[in-house]
């Protein structure tokens, strides 16, 4: 056994095999969080964090602890069956560690504690200056792993400091929690200071060292079973199967555990990686029909990427030089065209390891996921064998300017969101620091809890009185600043790095969107500058702030903040992580979207019509309805934006209309309100009819080189709905998968909508109500078809 050693802090840790490992860790810290008691699992030692020296005194005040509601079967106890929750405020273990490497894993289990649903927390982890994960959803990357539990794994190094801090920050209304942490030393010259590191696609490329922060990816032991952290050299590593991520899922080429002994030398010490790592290994086994091996691993684009390559020599047959050599691909580009294991080692049973670094472009924007790719395949100039093997592989994401983080993962494009509900539920419990209300501090007055109640319930979203409010502000803009950030010039121009071409996410009539980051680039956000000569001028800017500072809903875009500064426009929303819904139906490269997954959207966007059209003292009509004012979030949630055409209703109930220049986009414009100039409610309903042909037939709203009714995609729709050949124009990738009855409803909902006078077309609470039974006819339809 092991001998204890009583480290830094006093921090007792027991030994976890019975063999000695190649690398014995000089610290070896794990925390149950939620727990007030110690726990031996797998012979390691986990203390509860309940009383421990590496949390603040005011544990009580700002976090409580919680079990899961329901345990998950495969789901360990140790450390998965307590969890501790932050709520309102920022929190923060801090670890004193001797300076150099660590491993920093973070372990989660979404489930539902003390009443709080895992689907409605979303947080921000950060540790010593590097943002870890932001705005970061547990539930969503258990879909994605498809794992009830996991473990995020980070290498920090700590510098002289000597302390390793992770602080956990809830996002606005919602909460954070973690189950354990552990953190474990590292040789210094694992991953860092390596010399020999290849660029590929690139001459130049990050250096990684002691500033370099890693997430681990991806660790494989490929052509081998699972292999635990117990078994690896002494740092608690788990190896997966790659067997899931080949691509076809090819299983020819496994090579049978090997008794051959491994040698490890001076560049390839003993801990580099396990023993069962180079015993095993996936081959192409001489097959000529089996020409190229290849493995697809999903990772967030906009990052650089560091490979390591494990290979050994294990087949008895290959015995010399030149006798095997194979080529390597990463993303299609050349990494190795001349793969000799004997050029690099002594001979068979010698472990060595190559590392490489590629940078991921994003297709879809930054963050978005995008496979990687690697490929081996045997290279001509081999002698006598047409072969290639790979033993192991690491895939590491590299920050280099701060930031780790990325967009929660999307499970599938063909599986549709659930139905959307309020991010903050008001839950009715006891303890009052399990009450989460983004911006409301301790001690909540239940009083208050009560009114709130009464106003979301009411209205959903925000106190209804803002609406009919005026500004009290003083400043010489007149723009609200206390319910919106102001922000000056040079704080805009930081966040978009001068506004970067580079930077640019989006172009229209009003300018350049920039995609940027505040907050010391903790918070991604979409900026927007408008042109000093655009159509959409200062009465424009000016009616979006003063619209949106007022509105707090989840399917309308929030509006962050302002810059009014040096003759400048600019406005700064939350970041909608999908982008506009045109983007998803026509002329792009973006996977197409499923039926039920637009009827989620269409519903979604048509709720935020009804919330502007009801909620308030005044009605707001949008006045610019259209597909590219839609916009989707990292979970496909539909957000109505852009605000500088709306108009407030009448003042006098009685009046039904207001009276005023038509503006809008072609195409989408009700045409009563172009001959009358009277703006109502129903004008937006109309343009959403507009877009709903567009969600169903994946087309522009105008094409010219067309005839007849074929033009206006709003003629065309109503016409093929009154004959019943609605089946005829619904977009190709969606054939045979709409339900007739579904079909047939959706096609009454947007042939009402663009009846031609607006008194016969439905309000905007009766086009959600016949949206969700469009779904529904679709569930049940689905619910009906024999399995295969």
């Amino acid at each position: 056994m092991f001998t204890f050693t009583f480290q830094l802090f006093s921090f007792l840790l027991l030994s976890t095999t019975a063999t000695a490992q190649p690398y014995k860790a000089t610290e070896i810290l794990l925390l149950n969080c939620g727990s007030s008691s110690s726990a031996i699992t797998s012979g390691r030692r986990w203390d509860g964090d309940e009383n421990s020296k590496f949390v603040p005194s005011n544990i009580g005040t700002t976090s409580f602890s919680s079990q899961p509601s329901v345990q998950h079967p495969s789901v360990d106890q140790i450390p998965y069956a307590t969890a501790r929750i932050f709520n309102s405020f920022s929190f923060t273990y801090m670890f004193p560690v001797s300076q150099g490497p660590k491993f920093l894993r973070l372990y989660f289990y979404p489930a539902t504690y003390y009443g709080l649903k895992a689907d409605e927390s979303f947080f921000s982890v950060s540790s010593n200056g590097y943002s870890l994960l932001t705005n970061f959803s547990a539930s969503l990357t258990s879909s994605f792993l498809s794992k009830p539990s996991f473990v995020k794994e980070y290498i920090i190094y700590v510098k002289d400091t000597q302390i390793l801090n992770v602080t956990f920050t809830p996002s606005p209304n919602s909460f954070a929690f973690i189950n354990g942490i552990e953190i474990v030393s590292m040789p210094e010259k694992l991953y860092f200071k390596n010399k020999k590191i290849r660029f590929v696609g690139t001459y130049l490329g990050p250096v990684i060292d002691d500033y370099t922060g890693l997430e681990n990816m991806y660790r494989l032991n490929v052509g081998g079973a699972q292999i635990s952290g117990n078994d690896d050299t002494g740092m608690y590593r788990s190896w997966d199967p790659d067997g899931s991520y080949l691509f076809h899922s090819l299983m020819m080429g496994l090579t049978p555990v090997s008794q051959i002994p491994i040698t490890y030398t001076t560049d390839t010490p003993n801990y580099t990686a396990p023993k069962l790592i180079y015993q095993t290994q996936r081959s192409m086994g001489n097959h000529s029909d089996q020409y190229i091996r290849t493995w697809r691993l999903p990772v967030d684009s906009g990052f650089w990427y560091m490979l390591r390559l494990h290979f050994c020599n294990l087949i008895p047959k290959y015995t010399i030089k030149g006798q095997m050599i194979f080529k390597l691909f990463i993303n299609n580009r050349t990494a190795e065209d001349e793969v000799d294991v004997f050029f690099w080692t002594p001979g068979t049973g010698y472990p060595v390891f190559k590392d490489y670094v590629v940078f991921m472009n994003g297709i879809d924007g930054y963050g978005s996921k995008r496979d990687l790719w690697l490929s081996m395949l045997p290279n001509d100039q081999s002698q006598e064998y047409r072969d290639a093997y790979l033993n192991g592989l690491e895939i590491f994401k590299l920050n280099m300017t701060g930031n780790l983080s990325s967009p929660n993962p999307i499970s599938s494009f063909t599986t549709p969101p659930e139905k959307p509900t309020s991010p903050i539920k008001l839950k009715k419990k006891t303890a009052p620091y399990v009450v989460i209300i983004g911006g409301v501090g301790g001690g909540i007055v239940w009083f208050s809890v009560l009114v709130l109640i009464v106003l979301w319930w009411r209205s959903g979203a925000v106190d209804k009185s803002w609406w009919g409010a005026t500004s009290t502000e003083s400043n010489s803009t007149n723009l609200p600043s206390d319910r919106c950030r102001c922000f000056t010039l040079k704080e805009v121009k930081l966040a978009t790095d001068e506004f970067n071409e580079n930077c640019v996410i989006g172009n229209g009539g009003f300018g350049k969107v920039y995609k940027g980051y505040i907050d010391n680039a903790k918070t991604i956000v979409a900026i927007k500058r408008l042109n000093q000569s655009s159509s959409q001028g200062v009465h424009e800017f000016r009616t979006e702030i003063a619209m949106l500072s007022k509105l707090r809903y989840l399917h309308l875009v929030t509006l962050i903040g302002y810059c009014d500064d040096n003759g400048e426009m600019v406005l700064v929303y939350e970041y909608m992580t999908h982008g506009t819904l045109r983007e998803h139906l026509y002329n792009t490269n973006n996977p197409p979207l499923s039926w039920k997954t637009r009827l989620h959207i269409c519903i979604g966007a048509a709720k935020g019509l009804h919330y502007l059209h009801t909620s308030g003292k005044r009605m707001i009509i949008h006045r610019d309805v259209k597909s590219t004012n839609i916009l989707l979030d990292e979970k496909w949630v539909a957000k109505v934006s852009d605000f500088g055409l709306s108009k407030l209703g009448s003042k006098d109930p009685s009046q039904t209309h207001v009276s005023t220049l038509v503006k809008g986009s072609i195409g989408y414009i009700d045409p009563e309100y172009c001959k009358t100039k009277h703006l109502t409610d129903k004008s937006d309903v109309y343009s959403f009819g507009v877009v709903l042909f567009e969600v169903l037939c994946a087309r522009p709203v105008i094409l010219q080189h067309l005839s007849g009714d074929q033009v206006s995609l709003a003629s065309w729709g109503k016409s093929c709905y009154r004959r019943g050949s609605l089946n005829e124009i619904i977009d190709p990738k969606l054939n045979g998968e709409i339900a007739h009855r579904s079909l047939m409803k959706f096609g009454e909902v947007a042939n009402g909508c663009l009846h031609e006078e607006g008194s016969e077309r439905p309000t905007m609470e009766d086009v959600v109500w016949g949206l969700e039974f469009a779904l529904k006819l679709q569930e049940a339809a689905d619910e009906a078809m024999p399995e295969n």
